[in-house]
Formats: structure tokens, C-alpha cells, sequence
């Protein structure tokens, strides 16, 4: 339209259509039809201030013989109606009716989605996509929640959506599960492909966590343990594109249905379950899949075991099941962290990354490739797992101490040795603070007789010498010896050079 002003400008001062189109770079007969059309919309130079571009276009290039469109019936707010439409469980069906209550005279359903999906083209482009049978599957979460309400406590549970709509059939599977956590959604994945009674060439999942660790367009990385998954049953992982949502807008479609048919139709309903509510979202999926496309006259089901059922294939004989893979560091203990709890693997692997496969009832290590170390999962009690196999030389002899062990030990020796040993572990806050004391007093008393063994015992029993340190120094002294007898005590203790207790008084 810049190139019109200028015409139109030139045309005003005089200057010939030939000196017109030279300056502009057209040929004289363009730049007389721009000026018949001109003159024949009434325009000339200058312009009116209001005439944009497009209002210029439109007066220079209207089609000829159209006029502008006119509506005989009211028309609903457009923009309104689209926004609406994003809100859960509202469809266009109701859109409508709504409309007509207000407009008895309104537009017919038919015409009135015409008008909407014209409105709707006008907002944005759409790539259209056309999906073979057996091709892909479209897997994602509803935004939307279902809450589950506990029997015998009251407590409110929100339960996450599942929903995943085949491509060329539109055939639709929706579960209820308590997380988007990656065992949830491995396990969605299989129950999904067992309702299908196949699997497609592709599964398109939205980047999340759970099954895509970094989203992107050139190289997205999916997550192990869900390409393990897609492994097993032999399909291709293919995340949508980043901020696209109509590179999977059949399960988005999907999506829409389960938050129509789940939480609009089944609001006023209250689940005490997660088998209950599978059980009611179960019986609406059968519902949508049974019931008629108005688009082509078929159901979903029809045309899934018409068109799209033979093309998936055969799925393994057994299911998957669901695993967690995960990156670790060895600790200087030679046990890895695994969800609280604590599991050892072969010493040597100190300071190694190592590979971590959790399932529900096993942990298992991997160091390149090889399988080094296999534990029964903790839920509850010690947090540490050892594999005695795993540790040390010195560190296994540790780790069989016992209070039980030490005290048949020093019985051996005599009773007294016994008791020493008990009243040592008897002495610390938690008896394995007195192990190292109890190895390190025994081992002094190897090769010594057991007569003095059994003197110093006594004594360090009498003075309450409970610490390492005390009981050696009483077996290598000589005062561990026998105290003289009451005589001899009697006898020092009327000597002239000592005084007596009277002398303090």
C-alpha cells in the first residue's frame, strides 16, 4: 500500500502514468488500474487521516460484485465463546444452547460450529495432520484433578488422569492414578497398551519429567526407564514438541473428554477409592468409544476394530514390569542411596557412578553393564542393607560383634574377666561404644596367665576402672597382686608411725 500512496501522490501533482510507472517500477496499464480503482472508490490524494492500509486495500480491492456480509441473526460474542470453551466440561454443544435460550431465532447447531471453527481458523494457523493406522498413540495428563475422599478418615485425595487416544481410530483409554511419578506412569503405559490388545509404531507423550528429561526439538532425551518400556514392546518414543499442544491435539481432544465426561458428568458423584473410580471412568470411556462420530458416522470402537486393530502389533507375552533406573555415587561405606534407604555393594566399587534399577521389590546395581549387587527393597526397619559378601576382610569381623561374642570370650578366661567385660558394655550409653574397648582389653590378655588375669580383673572391678586405658595399666603393673589378708591389715594398722583416726578429732 506504500507504493499505492505514492501513485496516488505523483497522480495528484500531474505527472503521466508512463513517468508513474517508471518511478514506482510498473508498467504504465498497472498504474492506470490503480487510479481507475481510485477514482472509482471515490479515493484521491491526500487520503483521509482514518484510512489505514487494510482499509485501503479493502476500497481499492474488494471483489467485484461481493458485497460485505451482512448478518440476518444475532451472533454470539466470538472471543467470549472461545474462552469459554478452555473452561473443563464445556463443549460446544452447551455453548449453544445457551445461545439459543437467549436467541430463540438464532443460528441453527450446524451453523453456528461453521461460524465458530471460521472464527476459530482466523485466530491462529493449524498444521492439519493425517495419522495411519497402527502409527501413533497420544499419551498425556489431564490438568484436572478427581478427588477421592478416604472412608474411614474423611481426608480428601486428589487422583491424577491418565488419558490416551489413538491416532487413526481416535479409540480412547483414561485411568485414575495418585501421581504423575514415573511408576504411575510406567505402569498407565501397560495397562493402556494391554486395553488396546496392541501396540503402535510410536507413542507422542508430553515432556514431562516422568518420561522425557529434557525436552527439545532437535534431540530430546527420554527418560531409561521409559525407553526400557517402550523397549519391551517395541515402540518409538517421539515427545511433542515443546510448547505445541497441537502436535498432540488428539489426546488434548482426549484430554477435554475425560475432564467433560469425568469431572462435568461426574461431579455430584463422591468416589471412596482410586478401584472405584477406575471402575466409573471405565465405564465412560466404553460410553465415548461406543458412541457415535457425527463427522463420519462411525464409533471410535467401529473403527478401531475396522481400520486400526490389525495394523498394532503383537504385544510380549509377559508385561512389563515397571522399573526405575537411576545414577548413584559409592560411598566411602560402600552403600548407595536408594529412596531412604541404604544398600551395599562390593567395596572395591568406592567412588564409582554405578547404574540403579528400583522395582517394587528388588534393588539392583549395575557397574558397566554387569549386574554387581542385588537387595530385597526396605520399606521399613534398619536403614542400612549389607551384604556381608561385600565388605572388607576387617570389616566383617567388625561387623559380627556381639555383646553375646565378648562375654563368651572372657568366660573363658575365668569369672571374673566375665564380669569385667559385662560391666564395660554395662558402662556406655548403647553396648556397641563398648565393642572396641571389650576387643582391645581381651587381645592384652592373650598370653598372660590366668591367675593374674583374674587379679587385675577383681581389682579393676573394686576401683572402677572401666576404661581401656585402666584395665591395661592394672594387668602390666604389679599391684594387681592379692591384697594381704586381715591380719596383716590389722597388724599395719596399730603401727606407731601411723595415726590413728582420733588424731583427726
Amino acid at each position: 500500500m506504500r507504493q499505492m500512496r505514492l501513485m496516488l501522490r505523483l497522480h495528484s501533482n500531474g505527472v503521466s502514468a508512463r513517468e508513474i510507472g517508471r518511478t514506482v517500477g510498473a508498467a504504465r496499464s498497472t498504474v492506470q488500474d490503480a487510479i481507475k480503482r481510485a477514482n472509482a472508490a471515490g479515493l484521491g490524494w491526500p487520503l483521509p487521516p482514518d484510512i489505514s492500509d487494510a482499509v485501503l486495500e479493502e476500497r481499492l480491492f474488494a471483489r467485484a460484485g461481493v458485497s460485505a456480509g451482512v448478518r440476518r441473526r444475532p451472533e454470539p460474542d466470538w472471543a467470549a465463546l472461545t474462552r469459554e470453551l478452555k473452561r473443563p466440561g464445556v463443549t460446544l454443544q452447551i455453548l449453544w444452547e445457551e445461545y439459543r435460550s437467549e436467541h430463540a431465532t438464532g443460528y441453527g447447531y450446524s451453523r453456528f460450529c461453521d461460524l465458530f471453527r471460521e472464527f476459530e481458523r482466523r485466530l491462529s494457523p493449524t498444521m492439519r495432520q493425517h495419522h495411519a493406522a497402527g502409527e501413533k498413540v497420544f499419551v498425556d495428563y489431564s490438568g484436572k484433578k478427581l478427588a477421592i475422599v478416604d472412608p474411614r478418615t474423611g481426608e480428601i485425595r486428589e487422583a491424577e488422569i491418565f488419558v490416551a487416544v489413538l491416532g487413526a481410530s481416535n479409540l480412547t483409554y483414561a485411568e485414575a492414578t495418585w501421581s504423575q511419578s514415573l511408576p504411575d506412569w510406567l505402569g498407565s503405559h501397560v495397562r493402556m497398551f494391554r486395553f488396546f490388545g496392541g501396540a503402535p509404531r510410536l507413542i507422542v507423550p508430553d515432556n514431562l519429567r516422568s518420561g522425557v528429561n529434557k525436552a527439545s526439538f532437535y534431540d530430546p532425551e527420554v527418560n531409561r526407564s521409559y525407553g526400557k518400556m517402550a523397549a519391551h514392546y517395541g515402540v518409538g518414543v517421539l515427545p511433542a514438541r515443546p510448547y505445541k499442544p497441537r502436535d498432540k491435539a488428539k489426546v488434548e481432544g482426549g484430554v477435554r473428554f475425560a475432564q467433560f465426561y469425568v469431572l462435568g458428568r461426574m461431579r455430584n458423584r463422591t468416589f471412596f477409592s482410586l478401584a472405584e473410580a477406575n471402575a466409573a471412568i471405565a465405564e465412560a470411556v466404553e460410553r465415548m468409544n461406543g458412541a457415535l462420530m457425527r463427522r463420519i458416522g462411525v464409533s471410535r470402537r467401529q473403527l478401531f476394530e475396522t481400520v486400526e486393530k490389525a495394523a498394532l502389533t503383537e504385544l510380549p507375552a509377559q508385561d512389563f514390569a515397571a522399573a526405575e533406573w537411576r545414577l548413584a555415587r559409592v560411598g566411602v561405606d560402600y552403600h548407595v542411596e536408594v529412596h531412604g534407604f541404604f544398600y551395599s555393594v562390593p567395596f572395591d566399587l568406592i567412588g564409582e557412578q554405578i547404574d540403579v534399577r528400583v522395582t517394587e521389590r528388588t534393588v539392583e546395581m549395575f557397574s558397566k553393564g554387569r549386574r554387581v549387587a542385588a537387595h530385597e527393597r526396605r520399606y521399613r526397619g534398619g536403614a542400612h542393607g549389607t551384604d556381608p559378601a561385600h565388605m572388607p576382610r576387617d570389616h566383617r569381623g567388625y561387623a559380627s560383634w556381639t555383646s553375646d561374642r565378648f562375654r563368651s570370650w572372657a568366660a573363658g578366661i575365668g569369672p571374673n574377666a566375665e564380669a569385667l567385660i559385662l560391666a564395660i558394655i554395662a558402662s556406655r550409653r548403647h553396648p556397641q561404644q563398648a565393642f572396641r574397648t571389650c576387643l582391645g582389653v581381651l587381645r592384652h590378655m592373650r598370653g598372660l596367665p590366668s591367675e593374674r588375669v583374674e587379679a587385675a580383673a577383681a581389682r579393676a572391678l573394686e576401683v572402677g576402672a572401666l576404661s581401656y586405658k585402666g584395665v591395661i595399666s592394672l594387668l602390666d603393673a604389679r599391684r594387681h597382686r592379692s591384697r594381704p589378708d586381715a591380719d596383716n591389715d590389722a597388724m599395719i594398722l596399730v603401727h606407731a608411725n601411723l595415726r590413728g583416726p582420733d588424731y583427726f578429732h
